[in-house]
This record gives structure tokens, C-alpha cells and sequence, in this order.
């Protein structure tokens, strides 16, 4: 380049850093034209910008590779683990902040019918144990990728292993309120009860009462997993529980049985008496506690049944009662029969009862007899039956309220309570013909005694009217009647029928007394003995009386009746 001259002013070298007046030339078009480059400039700038590239394709290489180291040891930008952010850190550090996590654990412990409680951590040495799960992930990462994550965010769930003390999480457990004796109340079961007049079932009570090793194996189970908080009534066996619930099939049969019983109704007729026993009664004879349940007791209320049959067997019975009654003869007279009138067979009755009531039934009907008299009421006896007169040894039959039949009879011996007759008022048991009496059976097998008889009719047990051809005393209780009373009436002395008047000698003995007198006073020695017998029968004082009056009467044989009777403890 050639030198340039400037007007008024050289150009000089000056070392001077301070600038001076800078002066501009005007440049022609001849001197732009000599600083255009040449070939030789653009090649040299070729190469220059080459080599910048070159620069910057190697710089930025190095930067790829060391960002890709970097990222060999560190999460990717945008990387969260376990809801934690761990974009560009480590495995150690991300670890530090899981277990800082687990520092602060706490799980909150949900019970019935208390308040929550919380367990800590520190209460049980909980801490964070690495599975190496973190740095495995890492590893598993492709750090040449690093230009990806800034794209892409990553989110990953790994397991967080941590360790804690059995024995303190079973103290805490054991420490809750939940599991103390006095805030526990111990499940009751589901029971019948009566109300709104009906059977009905009353729900179980849950109560409370903990079972505390189940109750351990949830909480542990929830701290396993992380959970922060368990409510221990989301399982059915952490609470005890009742026996028996609503759903119980014995309590429905329960409830429909007794629903049964309180519906029966059994209306007993007495004549023109209804005695009418219902469920508000049959309630009654149930057990119920003080919380109003049914107390099952088969056996008590039984025995209610039984009492309640026997009532009614002591307010209408009549067997063995005394009742007024007019004789044939115009005699009124009070009748004591053992052997007559209304008697409920109570075994049977209350069998009876039992089924109806545990059926429901609803009836009305009799109670279930074993002895039934003609009619109901004070006069049970009725216009149908047999009037039996000892006193004058006659007997008749009224059906209807009339005599059809009347007939003389000989009464058995007084002495055999088996053979002695009772006076009073009877129906027939049957009418049997032909038939064989027979007395006790003796140890032989064999009968005390065996008589045919063409006729028996049975009216107080093993007693009856029969036929006995065998007996002499029919005959007698013809003949000997008139001539008894004629004899004393015909008697010289006048204080016999003043004596007999006097005694009144009337009585179920007396026909006996008189007939074996009679065979006495005609010296019949072979009678003596029978009919002494008979006499002997009859209570002292009636024997003193009558032997007496033989004495007043002339009879010389007061001596040997006196001596039977003696011998045979009568006298």
C-alpha cells in the first residue's frame, strides 16, 4: 500500500495509547478497488471459519460427554422418585431425603368408640433400610440421553424398605386406650324378648372388646406399607363378637314357636262355665331377665302347665265332695262318693295342653277326663243313676229322672275292704255277662277266689252288682226282715221297743246285725260264727249298743257274742 500524504499534516508512528484527532481522506473509487481481497484472503478465511467450527464442534463434544458423566452419577433433570424431586442428584442423596421422610413417620391408629391415637416412629425405631433399589435405577439410566429429560419428565415408585421394633410397636399396641380392660365393653348376643304383644328378636350389641393380637397384625400390616393411619374396625376380627347374631336361624325358631304359643287359646267348657286360657296368661309363665330376654326353661314352664291344670282340677273336681241329696225314701241325706262325680285326668290334660299350646291352637273343648259325672254344677249327680241304701238293702236305677228298675240286694261284707259295699249315688261302668269275680292275686299266681256270675255290673271300681245265688242272706233279706220286726213287736216286754227306739240302731251294718241276731236268738250254733263275723264288722260302740240291747231284750246269747267279738279285737 502506498504511503498517503496528508495536506498540512504528516503521518508518523507514535506509541502513544491516547488517542489523537483522527482526520478522515476521501477514499476514490481507485483506492476501494486495491483492498478487495484476493483468492488468497478467502482461503485464509475459509480456513479460519473452518476452524471455528471444528472448535466448536469439539467444545460442544466435550460438553455432550461431560454432561454425559455428569449424569452417570446423577438423576436426569426432571426425574422424581417416590414423590420426590431428584432431577440432577445422586442415589446417596435421594436415599438421605427417603429416610428424612421416615424420620417424621407417624401412623394414626382409628378404634371404636375411643378417640385416634398416634404411634410414632421414634416410638418404635422406625428407620430407613436401602434395598439399593435407587442406585440400581440410576444404573439402569442411559446418561447420553441427559438431552431427552428435558423434554420428558420420569417419575418412578420404588419400594422404601424400613425397619422397626416388634417388641416396642406390640408395648404401644398393648398402651392404646382401645385395648384397656376398663374402656372395653364386651359384645352381647342377639336375644328374643316380647314386645308390642309379640316375639321378637333383639339385635346383638357389638361392644368394643379388642382382640389384641389381631388388632397388632393390622397395625404392623399398615406400617409395612407405609399407611398413615388404620381404623381397626375395617376388619371384622379385630373386634370379639357376639355369639349369636340377629341372623340366627335358632333364634327365628325361637321367635316363630313362642309367636305360636302366645296366639293359642283354649276355652275349657264346665256345663254352662267357660274357663278360657289365652296368651296374655301363658306370657305370664315365661322367664324374662331384667333386660327383658327370654329365658328358655322348658322345665319351669312346665310345672306352670301342671300347677295351672291342677287349679283347674281343685275348682271343678267333685269326685270324692259331699253333696246334698234326697233319697227315695224322702230322706235327705248328704252323699260323700269317692268314686263318683268330675275328675280331670290331669296327666293327660296337661299333655294335651302342652302340644296345643306349643302349636297355637285355638279351641274349646273339654279337659281331658278320667271320671265324669251326669251333669255340672252343685248337683252333679244328675237325673241318671243308682241309689244304693244300705240301711234298707235296696238299690234303684233312675234314668232320665225316673225309676226303671228297683230291686232288693245283699251289700258285701263289711269286714273286706275289697267286698264292702258304699253307700251313695253311682253310674255304671259296663254290664257284663256272663263274667268271673276273682279276689288277690296269692303268690302262687293263683286267685284268692274265683266265682262265675251270670250278671256283673261294676259301678265303684272292682265293686258291682252281680247275682249270688250262693248267698243265704237273699233269702233272709226276704224273711228275716218281718220277722224281726214282728218278733219285736210281739216281745212281752215293753222296754225292747223303747230301747230300740232309743238307740237308733241305723246303719250300712245294721241288716247284718239284725240277721245274725236273728240266727242267734233261733239257736242256729251252725250261724253263730258267720254271723258274728258280720256283727264284729260294725264299730264298737254300735256293738256295745246292739249287745246291750239283746241283754234288755232276753237273749241269751249276749255271752258267746260278746266272746267273738272279743277274740276278734272288737271289744
Amino acid at each position: 500500500m502506498r504511503q498517503k500524504e496528508v495536506i498540512g499534516q504528516s503521518i508518523r508512528n507514535s506509541k502513544s495509547a491516547r488517542p489523537r484527532t483522527i482526520t478522515y481522506v476521501p477514499i476514490d473509487e481507485y483506492d476501494f478497488k486495491s483492498i478487495v481481497p484476493s483468492d488468497k484472503k478467502k482461503y485464509k478465511i475459509k480456513k479460519i471459519a473452518v476452524m471455528i467450527v471444528a472448535m466448536i464442534l469439539v467444545m460442544s463434544c466435550c460438553i455432550y460427554a461431560g454432561v454425559s458423566y455428569y449424569y452417570s452419577y446423577h438423576f436426569f433433570f426432571g426425574t422424581t422418585i417416590n414423590g420426590i424431586d431428584s432431577s440432577n442428584k445422586t442415589a446417596y442423596e435421594v436415599e438421605k431425603e427417603i429416610a428424612g421422610k421416615k424420620d417424621n413417620y407417624a401412623i394414626q391408629v382409628r378404634s371404636r368408640m375411643q378417640d385416634p391415637q398416634i404411634i410414632t416412629g421414634k416410638d418404635i425405631d422406625y428407620q430407613y433400610v436401602s434395598s439399593g433399589a435407587v442406585l440400581k435405577l440410576l444404573k439402569a439410566q442411559k446418561p447420553y440421553k441427559w438431552i431427552k429429560s428435558f423434554f420428558e419428565k420420569s417419575n418412578y415408585m420404588l419400594q422404601e424398605d424400613a425397619v422397626f421394633s416388634r417388641e416396642k410397636l406390640q408395648e404401644q399396641v398393648r398402651s392404646l386406650n382401645c385395648a384397656q380392660k376398663e374402656n372395653q365393653i364386651a359384645p352381647e348376643n342377639a336375644y328374643v324378648s316380647f314386645n308390642n304383644s309379640e316375639f321378637t328378636i333383639v339385635p346383638e350389641t357389638e361392644g368394643n372388646e379388642l382382640n389384641t393380637k389381631e388388632a397388632y397384625q393390622m397395625i404392623s400390616g399398615a406400617i409395612d406399607n407405609e399407611a398413615a393411619e388404620v381404623d381397626l374396625e375395617s376388619d371384622p376380627k379385630a373386634y370379639k363378637k357376639a355369639d349369636v347374631t340377629r341372623d340366627s336361624a335358632e333364634l327365628q325358631d325361637i321367635v316363630n314357636a313362642y309367636n305360636n304359643l302366645a296366639k293359642a287359646n283354649i276355652t275349657y267348657t264346665f256345663g254352662d262355665e267357660m274357663v278360657t286360657l289365652d296368651g296374655n296368661t301363658i306370657k305370664d309363665w315365661l322367664q324374662f331377665d331384667e333386660k327383658g330376654q327370654l329365658l328358655q326353661d322348658d322345665g319351669a314352664f312346665r310345672q306352670h302347665v301342671v300347677d295351672y291344670v291342677a287349679q283347674l282340677a281343685a275348682d271343678h273336681d267333685t269326685v270324692g265332695t259331699e253333696r246334698q241329696f234326697q233319697t227315695t225314701s224322702g230322706r235327705t241325706v248328704y252323699v260323700y262318693g269317692s268314686a263318683y262325680g268330675w275328675k280331670i285326668d290331669q296327666d293327660g290334660e296337661v299333655t294335651q295342653l302342652m302340644q296345643e299350646i306349643q302349636s297355637g291352637t285355638q279351641t274349646t273343648r273339654e279337659p281331658v277326663y278320667s271320671m265324669r259325672a251326669n251333669a255340672h254344677g252343685i248337683n252333679d249327680l244328675g237325673d241318671t243313676y243308682i241309689e244304693v241304701d244300705l240301711t234298707e238293702q235296696y238299690m234303684w236305677y233312675y234314668q232320665n229322672g225316673n225309676i226303671i228298675f228297683q230291686s232288693d240286694i245283699v251289700s258285701g261284707l263289711p269286714s273286706d275292704p275289697d267286698r264292702k259295699t258304699p253307700p251313695g249315688i253311682f253310674t255304671l261302668y259296663s254290664k257284663n255277662s256272663p263274667d268271673v269275680l276273682r279276689g288277690a292275686m296269692t303268690a302262687n299266681g293263683t286267685y284268692s277266689y274265683e266265682q262265675p256270675v251270670t250278671y256283673w255290673m261294676p259301678f265303684n271300681g272292682n265293686i258291682g252288682f252281680h247275682d249270688a245265688d250262693w248267698q243265704p242272706a237273699i233269702f233272709w233279706r226276704r224273711q228275716v226282715s218281718y220277722r224281726w220286726f214282728s218278733w219285736m213287736h210281739k216281745s212281752s216286754t215293753r222296754k225292747c221297743r223303747t230301747a230300740l227306739q232309743s238307740y237308733s240302731i241305723r246303719c250300712s251294718d245294721s241288716m247284718f246285725l239284725l240277721i245274725g241276731y236273728m240266727k242267734m236268738d233261733r239257736q242256729e250254733p251252725a250261724s253263730n260264727m258267720v254271723y258274728g263275723s258280720c256283727l264284729c264288722a260294725a264299730k264298737q260302740d254300735f256293738i256295745e249298743k246292739l249287745l246291750l240291747f239283746s241283754v234288755k231284750c232276753g237273749n241269751e246269747n249276749y255271752n258267746k257274742m260278746r266272746t267273738i267279738c272279743t277274740e276278734k279285737g272288737k271289744m
